[in-house]
C-alpha cells in the first residue's frame, strides 16, 4: 500500500468524527420500548375517546396531554396529569380574562403569554405547568376565538387525556427500578470488601507508595458510589409509589434501603481507616502484631460482607472469587499493647474495625 492511499480504518474514523455532533445530543441509554409503545398506545385512545368531545377540530390538547403523562413511574404520571392539567386551566382562564378586558386586539395574544407566565411564578408552578399556561392560552385566544366553547372542549380534553394516560401506565406492566437499586447497592458493597483487601495487604505486607496511593483512591471512590447508589434506592421507592405491583416488591425495596444504611456506616470507617494508614505509614508497620491482626479482621470482614451481600449464598460472589459460606467475623479482636510509634493508628484502626464488626455482624444476623 503506497503512502498516499487511505490506511484501512481511516474512513471509519471520518465517518465517526463526521456523527460525533449528532451523538451529543443523544441519551446515554434509550428509553425503554415498552415505555414507547405504551406512550403510543396512550395517544392513540386518547386521540380516538376524545374525538367524541372535541366539536370539528381534531384532538390534539387530549393526545399531547396523554404522551406528555406517560412517565417512567405511575407516581411522576399522577404528578404531570395534575400539572398539565392545572396549567391547560390556568391558560384558559387567563386568555377568557384578558380578551373580557381589552376586547379582541392583535397584540392581545403577546399579552396573555406576559400575564401568563407571570401567573405560573406568582403562584410557584412547576415548570411544566408554567410553560403550559401561554401555550393554553395563546391557543384559546388564536383558535378559540372563531369557534364557540373552545376552551371548556380543551379542558375536557386535557382531563381525559391525562387520565388515559396514567391508566395506561398504571395497567400496561408499571416500570419497577428495583433491579437498578439492588445493583448499586451490592456493587457498592463488593467495592467497600475489595478496599477492605486493599487495606489488608497494605497492613500486613511490604507495599509501595503507588499502591497505597491507588488503594486510598479507591477508598474515596466509595462515596459517589454511596451518592449513586441512594439515588437508585430512591428511584426504586419512587416507582413503587400508587404502584400495584407495590405489595410484592416491597419487602426486597427495604432489604435494599437497609443495606443500604448498612453499607453508608462501613463506608465511613473504611475511608476514615484508609486516610489513617496512608496519612501515618511507616515501613514497620507490617511488623507490628496489632497490624497483622488488624489485617486478617478486615480479610474477614470482606469475607463476611461479600456473604451478607450474597442474598441466596449460592457460593460465589458474581464478581470475585469462590465465598467461603461460613461467617469468619466469629469473635472480637483482642489487642496487645502496641508499639509506641504506632499506638494512634492501632488505636484509631481498632476503634474503626469495631464498628465496621458490628454493622456486619448485625446485616449478617438478619439475613439468617
Amino acid at each position: 500500500m503506497t503512502s498516499d492511499q487511505p490506511r484501512p480504518g481511516r474512513w471509519a474514523a471520518v465517518a465517526r468524527a463526521s456523527l460525533a455532533p449528532a451523538r451529543a445530543f443523544q441519551a446515554p441509554s434509550r428509553t425503554p420500548l415498552l415505555q414507547v409503545l405504551k406512550t403510543a398506545v396512550a395517544a392513540v385512545v386518547a386521540w380516538a375517546v376524545c374525538s367524541f368531545v372535541s366539536s370539528g377540530q381534531p384532538p390534539l390538547f387530549g393526545a399531547i396531554a396523554a404522551i406528555i403523562v406517560v412517565q417512567p413511574s405511575v407516581n411522576q404520571s399522577l404528578s404531570r396529569a395534575i400539572e398539565r392539567s392545572i396549567g391547560v386551566i390556568a391558560g384558559v382562564v387567563v386568555a377568557y380574562l384578558v380578551s373580557l378586558v381589552f376586547g379582541a386586539p392583535s397584540w392581545l395574544i403577546l399579552l396573555a403569554i406576559v400575564v401568563s407566565l407571570l401567573v405560573g411564578w406568582a403562584l410557584r408552578f412547576p415548570q411544566s405547568s408554567t410553560v403550559q399556561i401561554p401555550i393554553s392560552a395563546m391557543l384559546v385566544l388564536s383558535i378559540g376565538a372563531q369557534t364557540p366553547g373552545y376552551a371548556f372542549e380543551r379542558i375536557i380534553e386535557t382531563v381525559i387525556g391525562a387520565l388515559i394516560g396514567v391508566a395506561v401506565n398504571w395497567l400496561v406492566v408499571p416500570p419497577v427500578a428495583l433491579k437498578p437499586a439492588r445493583e448499586s447497592v451490592t456493587g457498592l458493597g463488593r467495592e467497600i470488601a475489595a478496599t477492605m483487601d486493599g487495606l489488608a495487604t497494605v497492613l500486613s505486607a511490604p507495599t509501595d507508595e503507588a499502591y497505597r496511593t491507588g488503594m486510598l483512591v479507591e477508598a474515596r471512590l466509595l462515596r459517589p458510589m454511596q451518592t449513586k447508589a441512594q439515588k437508585a434506592v430512591d428511584a426504586a421507592e419512587e416507582s413503587l409509589r400508587f404502584n400495584p405491583r407495590r405489595t410484592a416488591n416491597r419487602e426486597l425495596l427495604r432489604e435494599n434501603a437497609e443495606l443500604l444504611t448498612t453499607l453508608g456506616i462501613v463506608t465511613n470507617r473504611v475511608l476514615g481507616m484508609a486516610r489513617a494508614v496512608t496519612d501515618h505509614f511507616d515501613r514497620t508497620l507490617p511488623e507490628e502484631p496489632n497490624a497483622v491482626a488488624i489485617a486478617e479482621e478486615l480479610r474477614r470482614a470482606a469475607h463476611d460482607l461479600r456473604l451478607v451481600l450474597d442474598e441466596t449464598a449460592a457460593g460465589a460472589a458474581p464478581d470475585g472469587p469462590p465465598v467461603d459460606l461460613e461467617p469468619a467475623l466469629t469473635a472480637p479482636l483482642r489487642a496487645i499493647v502496641p508499639d509506641p510509634q504506632h499506638w494512634i493508628l492501632i488505636g484509631s484502626l481498632l476503634e474503626d474495625l469495631r464498628r465496621v464488626r458490628e454493622e456486619i455482624v448485625g446485616a449478617s444476623a438478619d439475613l439468617r
